[in-house]
């Protein structure tokens, strides 16, 4: 359907994909697949919490790692900040391999750097099931958590596409072998086809792939020819983008925007409200989801094209964050999201014209030297050397090992894996005793 000229996402035919609204149904697929792993699990997560559904997931791991199931778990620092060190403790202890993706400096005891985060939401089990989405592990992202609980979505992914996910995991663990696998290894080199579904995986970093999550977008929206329908929690894209949109209305396609009308940070909403103004002249309809939370990063465009991962339509995740999508090309998930997004378009409130004009002249002010600030920051930022992050210690109670895969040529598909390390009981000199 599209041509995808500027997309280097290699397409995979076959694959099977269900689709998870809210932590009510993702979070009990996640621990029925992990209860019933037989040989290895990867985890990649922005936000891991020691609360009801960290806990849950904790037991579940504990259990696996006691039948032999080798674990590996990387959260990143900034997310994870407050995981307390007993939680670590537990599942290292078991044989988990844990690990923090890029800390404080030993020097500093604050929360770590905000920028080129690790931000995808990854796991895969026994090499042959995978789920990519927005949902963190924690309870706030369950409906049941009250009014700030976080609308969301996920897929359980089987099929060939999943061995390119757990490559991508496996570049940040050096402890990761296939030989885990034992006799599941043919989940990797013959993956069985149990569906219909043409997907591509594709990730972003901060060396070989800064914007092929980004090129995937603009290669859809500008063929599109009926609609472009977003629905994305954190929304300030590059100029690239926002022309893209601009020409889709020129060409009649119906252009639909749903972001955050009750943000769990309010600052999204005023760096979003920025647009408006421009978005609306150019006939985007422009909506603002009032009855929760939106943390959902979906888009459709057309009647096959959809993706659905981690990345939010930000400078971000965008220009600084590792992230993960999947590009879907079937008109049956097509169809699932744009019911998704309808629904939220249901609970939303219509940006019209006069809304903008009603603005005070102070606010409107603000809008325009805050648009052109954010919208240079990505590159003004990239003209300083990029930091090589390192998977360390969460707060420095742990000493860390070497953690990069050994496999050369993912090290080369993968460059920021190389400052991967793995947490390790932090070693008490002074308790040691010194034999003569």
């Amino acid at each position: 359907m599209f041509g995808f000229r500027h997309f280097k996402g290699r397409f995979s035919q076959g694959n099977r994909l269900h689709l998870m609204e809210n932590g009510e149904e993702f979070f009990p697929q996640l621990l029925r697949r992990i209860k019933h792993a037989r040989k290895e699990i990867f985890l990649e997560t922005f936000i891991l919490e020691d609360d009801r559904v960290g806990r849950a997931l904790k037991r579940a791991l504990l259990l696996a790692a006691k039948r032999g199931v080798w674990i590996s778990v990387t959260a990143d620092s900034w997310g994870s900040h407050f995981l307390s060190k007993d939680y670590i403790d537990e599942l290292t202890e078991a044989g988990v391999v844990f690990q923090i993706y890029d800390p404080q400096p030993e020097w500093y005891n604050g929360r770590p750097k905000l920028f080129r985060r690790l931000h995808r939401k990854l796991a895969v089990v026994d090499g042959r099931y995978a789920f990519i989405g927005g949902i963190n592990l924690c309870h706030d992202h369950m409906l049941s958590c009250g009014p700030q609980g976080k609308r969301d979505y996920a897929i359980e992914i089987e099929g060939p596409i999943v061995p390119e996910i757990r490559e991508l995991c496996k570049s940040y663990v050096r402890d990761a072998r296939d030989e885990h696998l034992g006799e599941l290894i043919d989940n990797l080199k013959k993956p069985s086809h149990p569906g219909d579904k043409d997907m591509a995986f594709v990730s972003r970093d901060n060396r070989k792939n800064r914007s092929n999550i980004e090129k995937a977008y603009l290669a859809a929206m500008r063929q599109a020819k009926d609609r472009i329908w977003i629905a994305n929690a954190y929304f300030f894209p590059g100029y690239r983008f926002m022309r893209a949109l601009r020409q889709a209305c020129k060409r009649g396609v119906d252009v639909r925007i749903v972001l955050q009308g009750d943000p769990d940070i309010p600052f999204a909403l005023t760096v979003a409200r920025t647009l408006y103004d421009v978005l609306i002249r150019s006939c985007v309809k422009v909506y603002e989801y009032r009855e929760r939370p939106l943390h959902g990063k979906i888009a459709v465009i057309d009647d096959e094209w959809a993706t659905i991962g981690s990345s939010n339509l930000d400078p971000l995740s965008l220009a600084f964050n590792l992230e993960a999508n999947v590009i879907v090309r079937d008109r049956a998930f097509n169809q699932q999201l744009e019911g998704c997004i309808q629904t939220l378009l249901e609970n939303s409130e219509q940006i019209e014209g006069a809304w903008v004009k009603h603005r005070p002249w102070y606010l409107l002010t603000k809008d325009f030297f805050m648009y052109h600030a954010l919208r240079y920051f990505p590159r003004i930022n990239g003209l300083f050397p990029a930091h090589t992050p390192k998977i360390r210690e969460l707060k420095r109670d742990y000493d860390t090992e070497e953690g990069k895969t050994e496999n050369s040529k993912l090290r080369s598909r993968y460059p920021e894996s190389r400052g991967a390390r793995r947490v390790v009981k932090k070693t008490d000199y002074d308790s040691l005793e010194i034999q003569s």
